[in-house]
């Protein structure tokens, strides 16, 4: 059985989750070989991390990896909003071990900061928030926002909502800590704005409500290098799923593998989809 290169990354996720008897007896029927999990080559990486595919959300998530290596390969992709690549370029920590500054890697050294791109100074960033009246001016004043920045912002939501300008444009930004976002949700376009938007909870909100599968599962193997940390929340929405429906069933994996190149569906729909017909 002949596929693609992004069925077989997309198939191997798959069966990374399955038993390993199982696997290598699936491996066999569908002639897919064991995939490397290393991170590959750089003229890999970067095509991959680029890719139209990956939302914002999964750059971020890479970038909380703390890894010099992946932070270098992130910027060079330019898939990230200037607000991070200054972030990334200044040292700052994505990641939950902050206080510390990472150093650059590579081509990163000496490389210009993003254009356009200004730091509020200290004390700044609420009273420019609470100024905001249009989304222009919104997205401005959230460019602008510091990672240091986001406490004081938390903490003057919490105290007197921002204008809903502001409130959006902070949404938006991949960084934008959960909290925060949660505060903003009861909008009815919220759910919208942030799938438009590229933003999403985590791996496993990604995995259940986003598609094509083939366009998730071909992310994901780029996250067993790329954030490795945040696989385990995809993890534990898929493994279940592919023991009970498709397990060590030939078939089902069979039909699997026709499918997937053309489902529209979410990998759960397929995975379950898969064996039902089988």
């Amino acid at each position: 059985m002949r596929h693609d290169q992004d069925t077989d990354r997309a198939l191997d996720v798959l069966l990374s989750f399955a038993e390993a008897d199982d696997a290598a007896r699936v491996r066999e029927r569908i002639r897919l070989e064991d995939r490397p999990a290393a991170v590959p080559d750089r003229w890999t990486a970067i095509p991959r991390i680029a890719a139209s595919s990956v939302p914002v959300s999964a750059r971020q998530w890479m970038l909380e990896a703390d890894d010099p290596e992946i932070n270098e390969l992130v910027v060079l992709s330019s898939g990230l909003p200037g607000a991070l690549e200054l972030s990334v370029l200044k040292g700052e920590p994505f990641g939950p071990d902050g206080g510390r500054t990472l150093p650059l890697n590579g081509a990163l050294r000496g490389r210009p900061m993003p254009e356009g791109v200004r730091r509020f100074g200290p004390g700044e960033a609420v009273p420019a928030l609470r100024a905001v009246r249009t989304m222009r001016q919104g997205r401005a004043a959230a460019n602008q926002l510091g990672r240091a920045d986001w406490t004081a912002v938390i903490e003057a939501d919490v105290e007197q909502p921002l204008p809903g300008f502001a409130r959006w444009a902070l949404a938006l930004r991949p960084d934008c800590p959960n909290v925060l976002r949660q505060r903003f949700s009861d909008h009815p376009s919220y759910a919208h704005r942030m799938r438009t938007g590229g933003i999403i909870d985590g791996p496993a909100e990604y995995v259940r409500e986003w598609r094509s599968a083939r366009t998730v599962l071909t992310v994901l193997d780029t996250g067993r290098w790329a954030f490795p940390a945040r696989m385990p929340e995809a993890e534990a929405v898929l493994r279940p799923l592919v023991r009970d429906s498709l397990g060590g069933n030939l078939e089902a994996w069979a039909v699997l593998a026709q499918l997937l190149p053309t489902f529209t569906g979410t990998a759960p729909e397929l995975i379950v989809t898969s064996g039902a017909i089988a």
